[in-house]
C-alpha cells in the first residue's frame, strides 16, 4: 500500500514537471527579457518540443508517467500528455492546429521582443530596487528640498 502511494506521488510530481515544462516552453522567451542568458535553455526546450510534435516521439516525461501509473496499479496511458490533459480540456481537439499556431506566435513574439530589446540596448527589466553602489550618488532625506521649504 505504501509503495502504491509513493508511485502515485511520483506520478503527481511528473505531471507537475510536465505542465511546468510546457508553461516554460510557451512563456520562457519572456523570462529571457529579464534573464537574457536563459534564452539558450529556452531554445533547447522549444527545439525539443518541436521535435516531439513533428517526429511524434514519446516524451520521456510521458514515458515516466506511464511507468509510475503502472507501478501504482493504475492503467497505463493510451495517449500522450497533450492529448490526455490539454486537448478537449483546455481547447477542443478540432483546434489543435490553432493552439499550436498560437504557441508558435507567442514564442516567436517573445524572441522578437528580446531581439528588439537587445538591438535598442535596453538592459534586462529590473525588479529590484537596490540603492546606487556609490554612496555619494544617493540623495539623503536631509539633502532634499521639502515641499514646505518652497513656500517660504
Amino acid at each position: 500500500m505504501e509503495v502504491t502511494v509513493g508511485y502515485r506521488l511520483l506520478t503527481t510530481l511528473i505531471l507537475t514537471l510536465h505542465f511546468g515544462f510546457l508553461a516554460y516552453l510557451v512563456v520562457g522567451g519572456f523570462l529571457a527579457w529579464r534573464w537574457p542568458r536563459t534564452i539558450w535553455l529556452h531554445l533547447v526546450a522549444v527545439g525539443w518540443g518541436v521535435l516531439v510534435v513533428a517526429a511524434q516521439l514519446t516524451c520521456p516525461l510521458t514515458w515516466a508517467e506511464d511507468w509510475s501509473r503502472r507501478r501504482a496499479g493504475e492503467a497505463g496511458l493510451s495517449r500522450g500528455f497533450i492529448d490526455r490533459y490539454l486537448e478537449g480540456v483546455v481547447y477542443p481537439e478540432r483546434y489543435t492546429a490553432l493552439a499550436q499556431a498560437v504557441v508558435v506566435l507567442v514564442v516567436a513574439g517573445s524572441w522578437a521582443g528580446l531581439l528588439i530589446r537587445r538591438h535598442r540596448g535596453l538592459s534586462p527589466v529590473r525588479t529590484d530596487r537596490r540603492p546606487p553602489a556609490d554612496p555619494s550618488d544617493r540623495q539623503l532625506p536631509s539633502d532634499r528640498e521639502m515641499p514646505s521649504d518652497r513656500a517660504r
